[in-house]
Parts: C-alpha cells; sequence; structure tokens
C-alpha cells in the first residue's frame, strides 16, 4: 500500500489492469470504508473514491460515542437501538484499544422527566440486548459519588447507565485498513466527477487534487456519500429528483473546553427542551460538550457552529456544572453535518427524526446501491445488509464475516473479537510500557489507544529513543509520521493532528508549521522517488 501517495495496490486477487473491479465506492467516511471492507473481505475487488482526507467530514465530528442512543427510545425507535446495542458490544470487542466502556452520569431533579420514567427507560436499555461487558444502570446519590463533585449542590441524585467512548476517525481509518489489506484499492482526495451504466457496466471517472482524471469501470456502484449523497445522486448519477428519497441536513457541533471533572464519567444533561447533550473527557486536560441539531443549508463541507450554538452548549453545562462554561472558555469546535431520514416528518424538530438508515439497491442497467441515513455505531451492520443485498448481484455467496473478525489492532486477546480484549486492556497497556521501557509511559499508552497491537509494527527494530527520528513536536516523531503516512493516508498536517489524533489540541502554531513543512517535503521526497 502506498499510503503518501493516497493509493492502494492493485484491487482484487487476479484482477487485471484494465478489468472493472466489482464494487467502486464514492465516499470516505464511515458507511463507505465498512461497506468496502465487507465487500473486500467476501472476495469482491474494491475501489473507493473519497473527495476529501479519511473522515474529514461527519464521521470525525461525532460526539465520539459507540451507544444505542437512549433518547431515541423516547421517539418509540425500539429496533434502531436494539441494533445499536448489539452493535455496540460487536465493535468493543473487535476494536477494544479504540472503543472503551464509559459510565455515564445522569444528573436528575423534581422539574425533569419523572424519576420512575428514566428508571423504566434504563431498564428498558439495559435489556433491549444482551450485555457481556457493560455494568447496568442503577440510581446513585451525586453527594457521595464522585461525579457529583464537578455539579452544583441542587443535583443530589441522579442515574448512572453505561455505553461506549469511540475514536471515531481512527474507527474510519482503521475500517479503510482492514479493506486496503484485503487488496481494495483506497483514493482519498480523488472525487467522482461522473458515473454511467452501460451494458451493465459503470464508468466512472475520477478527478485528483491536482487535476489529473482517470477512468474506471465497474461491475456495480455503492453511492456512500454521506451529506453528500443527493447531490451525488443528482448531478454525478444523473437521476431524476423523484428517484431520491427526502433527506434533512442537520448540523451537530460540539465545543471543547479546559477539564470540568477529573474522573472517567460522562455526563448526559437535560435540556428543559427535550433535547440532551453530552459532556464527556476528552483527551486528558478538556471536557468535550455536544451535541446541537441545526438545519444546514450550506454546503456540508464549510458546516461551522454558530454563536447561537455555542452560547446554548454554554448555558447548559452552566446549569449543571459547579463551575460556570463561557464562550470565552472554549479552545476548540467541530460541526458535522449529519444525512438524516426527513420521511413524512420534514417539519418535525430534528432531533426527532430517526437516526436509523435505509438502504436503495437498483439492479438495473447496472447494480446500484445507494445509502441514506445512518450512525456511526450501526456501521458494519450497515455494511454486511449492504452487500448481503449487493454480492448475489455479482455472483458472490460468500456471506457475512464482519461479526467474527477483529479490526486492525484489536487481536489484544484473541485473533477474533472477544471480550477479554476490553477487560485485559489495562494489562495489555502496562506490558507495552514494560517491553517499550525507554518510551514515556503516557506516549505507549497513546500508541495503544491508537494502534493496538499494530504499535509493535510502528516500533519495529527501535531500541531506544534516538530510534523513533527527529520530534517535531512534543510526543510526535518523523517514525510515528512516516508511518501515517505509509499505511495510513496521511497527506497533511490536519490529517495527522485533527484526525489520526487528537494533538492538534495541545500543538503551538509553531509546532503546526514545523509539521507542514516536515510532510511536504516528505511527499516530494516519494514522489521523486517514484518510477516514471
Amino acid at each position: 500500500m502506498n499510503g503518501i501517495a493516497g493509493s492502494a495496490p492493485e484491487a482484487g486477487t487476479g484482477r487485471s489492469a484494465g478489468q472493472p473491479v466489482d464494487v467502486a465506492v464514492i465516499g470516505g467516511g464511515i458507511n463507505g470504508v465498512s461497506i468496502a471492507r465487507d465487500a473486500a473481505g467476501r472476495g469482491l475487488s474494491v475501489l473507493l473514491c473519497e473527495q476529501d482526507d479519511l473522515a474529514a467530514h461527519t464521521s470525525s465530528a461525532s460526539s465520539k460515542m459507540i451507544h444505542g442512543g437512549l433518547r431515541y427510545l423516547e421517539y418509540g425507535e425500539f429496533g434502531l437501538v436494539r441494533k445499536a446495542l448489539q452493535e455496540r458490544e460487536i465493535l468493543m470487542s473487535s476494536a477494544a484499544h479504540l472503543i472503551h466502556p464509559l459510565r455515564l452520569i445522569m444528573p436528575h431533579t423534581a422539574d425533569q422527566r419523572p424519576a420512575w420514567l428514566i428508571r423504566l427507560g434504563l431498564l428498558l436499555y439495559d435489556h433491549l440486548a444482551s450485555r457481556r461487558i457493560l455494568p447496568a444502570s442503577a440510581a446513585v446519590d451525586l453527594r457521595t459519588h464522585v461525579a457529583g463533585q464537578a455539579l452544583q449542590a441542587r443535583y443530589r441524585r441522579g442515574f448512572a447507565y453505561s455505553d461506549g467512548w469511540v475514536n471515531d476517525a481512527r474507527l474510519v481509518v482503521l475500517n479503510a485498513l482492514d479493506a486496503a489489506e484485503r487488496r481494495a484499492q483506497i483514493l482519498t482526495r480523488t472525487r467522482c466527477v461522473s458515473a454511467q451504466a452501460e451494458a451493465g457496466i459503470w464508468r466512472l471517472e475520477l478527478e485528483t487534487r491536482s487535476g489529473r482524471r482517470q477512468r474506471v469501470t465497474a461491475r456495480s456502484l455503492v453511492n456512500a456519500s454521506g451529506p453528500w449523497v443527493a447531490q451525488t445522486a443528482r448531478s454525478v448519477l444523473q437521476q431524476p429528483v423523484a428517484a431520491i428519497p427526502p433527506l434533512r441536513l442537520v448540523r451537530g457541533s460540539h465545543i471543547v473546553v479546559p477539564a470540568l471533572f477529573a474522573h472517567d464519567c460522562a455526563y448526559l444533561l437535560q435540556h428543559s427542551d427535550g433535547r440532551v447533550v453530552f459532556a464527556l473527557p476528552y483527551e486528558q486536560h478538556f471536557t468535550l460538550i455536544g451535541t446541537t441539531d441545526v438545519d444546514q443549508h450550506d454546503d456540508p463541507g464549510q458546516a461551522q457552529i454558530s454563536a447561537d450554538e455555542i452560547a446554548y452548549l454554554c448555558g447548559l453545562a452552566s446549569s449543571y456544572f459547579a463551575r460556570p462554561v463561557r464562550p470565552a472558555d472554549v479552545v476548540h469546535s467541530f460541526s458535522g453535518v449529519r444525512p438524516l431520514l426527513a420521511g413524512d416528518g420534514t417539519g418535525a424538530q430534528a432531533a426527532a427524526l430517526s437516526r436509523d438508515y435505509r438502504l436503495l439497491l437498483t439492479p438495473q442497467p447496472a447494480p446500484l446501491l445507494q445509502v441514506w441515513g445512518g450512525k456511526i455505531t450501526t456501521c458494519r451492520k450497515l455494511a454486511e445488509e449492504a452487500l448481503d443485498q449487493l454480492a448475489p448481484l455479482l455472483g458472490n455467496r460468500h456471506g457475512a464475516w464482519t461479526a467474527h473478525a477483529c479490526l486492525p489492532g484489536g487481536d489484544i486477546a484473541a485473533t477474533v473479537p472477544d471480550v477479554r480484549s476490553v477487560t485485559g486492556l489495562a494489562d495489555f497497556v502496562a506490558s507495552c510500557q514494560q517491553r517499550y521501557h525507554w518510551l514515556p509511559p503516557a506516549l505507549v499508552q497513546r500508541y495503544v489507544n491508537a494502534y493496538g497491537t499494530r504499535l509493535h509494527r510502528l516500533l519495529e527494530g527501535c531500541r531506544q529513543m534516538a530510534d523513533m527520528g527527529e520530534w517535531l513536536a512534543p510526543g510526535l516523531c518523523t517514525r510515528e509520521l512516516d508511518y501515517l503516512m505509509q499505511y495510513e493516508w496521511a497527506q497533511q498536517a490536519d490529517d495527522v493532528l485533527w484526525r489520526r489524533s487528537h494533538l492538534g489540541l495541545q500543538l503551538p502554531a509553531a509546532a503546526v508549521e514545523r509539521l507542514s513543512a516536515w510532510m511536504q517535503v516528505r511527499r516530494q521526497d516519494h514522489q521523486h522517488a517514484l518510477p516514471p
């Protein structure tokens, strides 16, 4: 694989250059890469193109949670919640380094939803799907519980329940990496400008950032372009408006502030308008607060938090925490646009719209599968259902497989998803810190959380700090940058600082400039080394 050039080996076992790939995927967000991974694992040849970096938009702008969606019970979304809860355990077992158990605290007062109703909802949440990893919900006394220390004194009781925390952008990258290692071709910063079906074959034209164009043929096409799915259907696939399901683009924004608490629990904060907002521990020194639900009318790629959204999140946090949160405290923010199924609820509040997905398969004149909606927690199941529909049209009978396969680096306790990978993660970290005793323990911890067992590949041949190359910034060396550029499609500083890691929160501007300059030279050196 050639990550620096944004590509991978020729897709598909035994496929000659010029032959159609079995599956072409438009979109390098979580749904696109999950579909590419599933298809490649079934023995299909795959090509994926993404107009920007992997997870450059919505898939790196989530609330960083793998969860069933407790609040969706209020809207009667029992099927979606059950499916998401089932997926929560599968994903945690297959990528324990990326997805960690998270205990959430829901402070409660008499003017909120009745305590008995919340308790009933939590009991239902506990039992909609089997739990092998996470503890059940419980009532808590916030006067004695550690989570109560950061709250205002009026919050004396509450409830606790469990979900999972996820490094969302790395989840995307690892799905793409698994697909590439199964011989999928991953093209980043490459957009599909046209797609036409002729005689059972899709003929695609792709364009890179430099303006270079190439033509590709495919036996089937998947439109998984997230917030751009309807635009792709109209402008690239030339589909009539009547054939495009109604979609509503909703912006979810988050703010990052200095840490409001010094423990590992998160909070679910109820607002008087019926919405809920999470406050999560984030990157050791910060608290992540979000999300909002605001209609996005402009280009999804330009989504930015508004002053009203900042005020909304700060105001809600200030009504719960002992230390007020002011707009001036915000050190970082990010926004992602969620493509939600509008259905008959075009006039409904954004928070009430379904987070479920719809797969639209059109077999003729050449198979086309389009993905509408979805959420990060159900990415694996969505991909499995997509290939269950698409693969038979391509003569493939391999069947589902991803529920029994770890993501790269997730084979901590076994080569297949295993609860012991979750429960034994701390022991694995300790063993790695002992093995690489010459590295700072906190750095080894970060490497484990990012790469899992793949940190051994990252550190192969290294015996001392000098082997790590130049340290361009605190905790960031050229050894890791080379790895990210070679294997994980990182090309620019933002790819590293905000998606492959969140080190951008802690680095000064001078360090970012130094990193950008080094990566530019590294890309040029690689390009000069390529054969003509």
